[in-house]
């Protein structure tokens, strides 16, 4: 797990989580990327090719420089399918 985007609006973790092996199959992982919406205290786990589809986009967004703001709007567009309350213990 490693945080890789903090703002005032959103959080963003990335997750490589060992892949399960069966029988004659190669290790390896699979991850994804955890998002939380601070303010409607939602969060989203975002895996295969959604995942690929946000990793390509922030990394584009990156390579141009991106402001805050264009990286939170980035985010946004994927954080409106979130359906699952952020809850604390």
């Amino acid at each position: 797990m490693q945080m890789l985007y903090n703002s005032e609006s959103f959080v963003v973790v990335a997750f490589d989580v060992p892949a399960t092996q069966g029988e004659g199959q190669q290790g390896g992982t699979r991850g994804g990327y955890e998002i939380v919406d601070k303010f409607a205290r939602k969060e989203i786990f975002l895996e295969g090719a959604v995942a690929a589809s946000f990793q390509q986009g922030v990394q584009a967004l990156v390579e141009s420089g991106p402001t805050e703001e264009a990286m939170d709007e980035f985010i946004g567009r994927f954080t409106v399918l979130a359906q699952q309350p952020v809850v604390l213990h």
